[in-house]
């Protein structure tokens, strides 16, 4: 690295926040990774090489950025906050590599970026420090889009973390549970202290590793229906799956047609949504698509 201090570092970290007069803004969720340790773990759970592509969202200062540089063929870091761009593109100079986009991913049209940014390797995984307050739409929005992705490795609340690998049956499994594990198989890579980080966060982190799956591990006619299915089961926690569904699809008749449909499905009507496996929610989704309720 040219002799020079990673930008990882809290000396150096603490420098260039300095230097370029730099503010921490709340409302961005903005917390700086300064731990190498960390940062080795998260780039050896992508799993890059000089064929993989890596896409960032939210840099920061470049520190993780940095790191993929010197594994990944391509990288693209998508930074929001306007005031951070020429300090990427300064830190980041000696990376050719290395493209900065001063942009909302939420907003961004990933597939045309991936066409742009990553024609030159073979496979692209997301390496990234997300904002906490908007992990969950951004990862559906990865996920759901179907991009040609090999990994996403992202340092989340941990809280957040757990639920997205919940088994069926604890108190963390929930929607998002399901969510993540149709289009993913999630795995927990490491918990992070809230001391690795400039400013400290008031959450500890943790890192998880997303691998994402060429097809799901269950068929459903329509994915839409599927998840409101889903949805709908987890309206009231506390309920049991004929009572939530009972007001979601059948408002205003008894429960004789409700429970017959569950039979139909194998899943006891006094079972509670945190209780079904992905395979018995597409069971369910069918049924109920076959009758007509939707």
């Amino acid at each position: 690295m040219s002799g020079r201090e990673e930008i990882s570092t809290p000396k150096r970290t603490k420098e260039i926040i300095q230097r370029y007069g730099f503010k921490f803004k709340k409302s961005l969720g903005q917390n700086f990774l300064i731990d190498q340790n960390i940062l080795d773990k998260i780039v050896d759970a992508a799993g890059l090489d000089s064929d993989s592509g890596a896409l960032e969202i939210g840099p920061g200062i470049g520190a993780l950025t940095e790191r993929l540089a010197l594994t990944a063929g391509a990288v693209t870091a998508v930074e929001i906050d306007r005031r951070l761009i020429p300090i990427l593109r300064d830190v980041l100079s000696p990376y050719p590599h290395v493209k900065v986009r001063n942009d909302d991913v939420l907003n961004v049209n990933l597939q045309e970026l991936f066409k742009e940014d990553f024609a030159s390797v073979n496979k692209v995984s997301v390496v990234a420090n997300l904002p906490y307050y908007v992990t969950t739409p951004i990862l559906m929005k990865l996920l759901e889009e179907k991009l040609p992705l090999d990994n996403i490795v992202v340092m989340i609340q941990k809280e957040v973390a757990e639920r997205m690998a919940a088994s069926p049956g604890g108190k963390e499994y929930g929607s998002l549970s399901i969510a993540v594990q149709y289009y993913s198989e999630p795995e927990l890579v490491c918990i992070v202290p809230r001391t690795v980080f400039i400013p400290q966060p008031n959450v500890e982190s943790a890192v998880i590793r997303l691998k994402v799956r060429e097809r799901p591990p269950v068929e459903v006619e329509s994915e839409k229906h599927f998840f409101e299915v889903v949805q709908a089961s987890f309206t009231q926690r506390r309920k049991t799956i004929a009572n939530n569904l009972k007001a979601r699809y059948f408002p205003e008749e008894g429960r004789e047609r409700l429970e017959a449909l569950l039979a139909e499905a194998g899943i006891e009507p006094t079972r509670r949504g945190e209780t079904l496996s992905l395979e018995e929610y597409a069971r369910l989704s069918g049924v109920l698509l076959a009758a007509g309720i939707v």
